[in-house]
């Protein structure tokens, strides 16, 4: 595992100055700390918002909901580690396992972005059916069952996949090689500037490293394509089933082409975030000297920034960026104010007759 050893003698100042690697994290913890209370107070605005509109129950708000709150634990956790940075920081035990819980944490916000992805396909799905068939496309009791079991699963997977991670790591004291302030900050703790005194041995600190790296990289791809092809089969489905009516229509066009917009946005949303992040680990496993020195720099630099704005960027384009969610507290209140016993009776005529405008509601 990269680490300075302070017990040895100074490192040479004109291979690594010491002043150059000293700046970068100063101003990564910066930017860390920046994002961060950006990010809080993003998702922050989605969890108040449902909570004060009464929305968090709702099959179409829990998933977004339970991703807000993902991400600003997330975004905490990494306001603890910016505070920790201080040349004086001796808690290297809270640091190791800090960022246990940081790497559990963003896991988990990786499969509750899948699953909200998932929500809106299979509502589009279930809405596309409903309009062909008259009949639900799926067993209600059974999509009741799946809409308990997903955020369960998504949120006990990442326990159970860093749960060795926290033991090992525990058991083996890998946190004695945290000797560094630097080893609060993201996740990737690697040195930028390595000294000649750096430790190649394959321990079993190593390979915890290298396998938190590996279900890392595994969950970044599993997430990425499965939102790829999520919303590859949404435009796919409403295409076939606009064509099988016979007419398509300028607002047909328009459902399209706004399909094909979150079928870029939304994998290029998640790049952005763990672009850098998922470059840097990749290296860090396959060649390890390429990230030494300014490369380095700029990849650490780049994931304070990305990493760090996810449950800001979250919230804009899953959250306030839909018209569906925005409009789910007035229907509710008007529902609520100006419903009598005939409309609702009637309501699920009406809802019929509007069913094909809805469609777009839920991409």
């Amino acid at each position: 595992m990269d680490f300075f050893d302070q017990n040895k003698s100074p490192m040479n100042t004109s291979d690594f100055p010491t002043e150059n690697w000293t700046s970068v994290y100063s101003i990564v913890r910066c930017i860390q700390m920046t994002m961060a209370v950006l990010s809080i107070v993003g998702a922050g605005s989605i969890i108040g918002y449902a909570i004060y509109t009464r929305l968090v129950k709702k099959p179409e708000v829990l998933p977004l909901f339970l991703l807000s709150l993902t991400d600003m634990l997330l975004a905490l956790s990494w306001m603890v580690g910016g505070l920790l940075f201080t040349q004086n920081c001796d808690s290297y035990n809270l640091c190791y396992n800090l960022h246990i819980v940081e790497q559990t944490l963003y896991m988990a916000s990786f499969f509750y972005t899948l699953h909200y992805v998932w929500v809106l396909y299979a509502g589009l799905s279930r809405k596309y059916y409903r309009r062909l068939n008259g009949l639900p496309a799926e067993n209600p009791a059974r999509a009741r069952n799946c809409r308990c079991l997903a955020p369960v699963l998504s949120c006990l997977l990442p326990l159970i996949l860093t749960a060795p991670v926290f033991v090992a790591g525990n058991v083996f004291r890998c946190y004695t090689n945290f000797t560094q302030p630097y080893r609060c900050l993201l996740m990737h703790t690697g040195a930028v500037y390595l000294t000649s005194y750096v430790t190649t041995e394959v321990t079993a600190c190593v390979v915890i490293q290298n396998y938190c790296m590996a279900i890392f990289l595994a969950t970044f791809l599993l997430t990425i394509i499965g939102i790829t092809i999520l919303m590859c089969k949404a435009r796919s489905l409403y295409k076939r089933v606009v064509t099988s009516q016979g007419f398509f229509g300028d607002h047909h066009w328009a459902t399209l082409r706004l399909l094909e917009r979150r079928m870029l946005l939304y994998p290029s949303a998640f790049f952005f975030c763990w672009g850098p992040a998922i470059l840097l680990a990749t290296l860090m496993m396959a060649k390890p000297d390429i990230i030494e020195g300014r490369m380095g720099v700029v990849l650490y630099i780049l994931q304070a920034f990305t990493s760090a704005s996810q449950g800001l960027l979250n919230c804009l384009v899953y959250g306030w960026t839909q018209q569906h969610f925005r409009s789910l507290s007035s229907s509710t209140v008007r529902d609520a104010n100006t419903q009598t016993p005939l409309l609702r009776s009637q309501k699920p005529n009406y809802a019929a007759l509007r069913s094909a405008a809805a469609l777009t509601h839920f991409v």
